[in-house]
């Protein structure tokens, strides 16, 4: 095969390489495109309120380890909703600069659930994060929630403290309670046709929406608030996910003894027996109807 001489040719004039482009301008354009990356950035994750709240009794001695495992600047607003505590909540609440409602009188768990949510839309929250005061569940936690919430991935999310049976025993979970939560979910997730990893957890998340949609007015006052929420919530097709959460389980954690965990349990079994009455149209109940709002706010008290 013939070579071409012309490839050989020592006079053939080499290319020149590329003229490096001045630092100083590339820096220039760099930062003349900031404003756009975070006119992107706040667009792409969409913003809005967001309230904690924390449904309190006699919570003076873990208050300040829960607030600051908190993540700064990921929320608005942090209330406190204190349901006739004995000890200094409030004022280590207030001093700590949060929102303080205080009942009248005790109301037990759900209801102040109740108080919570219905303050935390009063004033405008478009994403509640339900964390206890307790220290028991990990509030590190929180921002991976909310992030879920602000995508749109999910519009309820748990944590969920069962992700292995030896995570929850090394936390400090009494082996009965653990048997006993297993079974529980697993019954509700066949029931309700979920796939939740923990039905029975203390630290929820939820969208605007969900708060404004379901009737929890009607809910009980109970511990057992909590499964009728979310079944009220699997009745109105809404988003359900969980996110691990690490728990300690010590004697300033709040825990109910094993008499209130079985009339829990039972209390848990009729909202699901309701749940399908009300699917089959057998007999309708009203915390599955439209929702109407009773703010209440003749029994409690806002504090600054």
């Amino acid at each position: 095969m013939p070579i071409h001489t012309s490839l050989m040719s020592p006079s053939i004039k080499q290319l020149e390489p590329a003229v490096a482009p001045d630092c100083a301008e590339v820096m220039t354009q760099i930062q003349s495109m900031e404003p756009l990356l975070e006119e992107i950035e706040r667009n792409c994750i969409p913003q809005g309120k967001t309230i904690i709240v924390m449904p309190a009794f006699n919570a003076a001695s873990t208050l300040s380890k829960t607030l600051t495992d908190l993540p700064t600047g990921i929320v608005d607003e942090i209330i406190l909703v204190d349901d006739g505590s004995t000890d200094n909540t409030i004022e280590l609440a207030l001093s700590h600069g949060l929102t303080v409602i205080k009942h009248k009188e005790n109301r037990g768990y759900g209801g102040n659930q109740k108080t919570c949510y219905q303050y935390a839309l009063e004033h405008g929250a478009e994403y509640v994060v339900m964390l206890h005061p307790d220290y028991q569940y990990d509030s590190r936690v929180v921002g991976v929630a909310i992030q879920l919430l602000k995508l749109g991935i999910c519009d309820v999310v748990l944590g969920s403290r069962i992700r292995t049976r030896r995570e929850a025993l090394a936390g400090g979970m009494p082996a009965w309670k653990y048997l006993a939560n297993r079974l529980l979910t697993i019954t509700e997730n066949v029931a309700l046709g979920q796939n939740v990893g923990d039905f029975h957890s203390g630290f929820r998340a939820y969208r605007k929406e969900v708060l404004e949609t379901i009737p929890f007015e009607y809910n009980s006052d109970d511990f057992v608030f909590d499964s009728q929420f979310l079944a009220q919530a699997v009745h109105f097709n809404f988003r359900i996910g969980d996110i691990p959460v690490p728990v300690r389980y010590f004697p300033e954690a709040s825990s109910i003894n094993f008499r209130r965990c079985v009339k829990y349990g039972l209390g848990t079994l009729a909202v699901l027996a309701r749940f399908w009455a009300q699917r089959l149209r057998i007999r309708p109940s009203r915390i599955f109807f439209s929702k109407q709002i009773d703010s209440d706010s003749e029994n409690r008290i806002q504090l600054q």
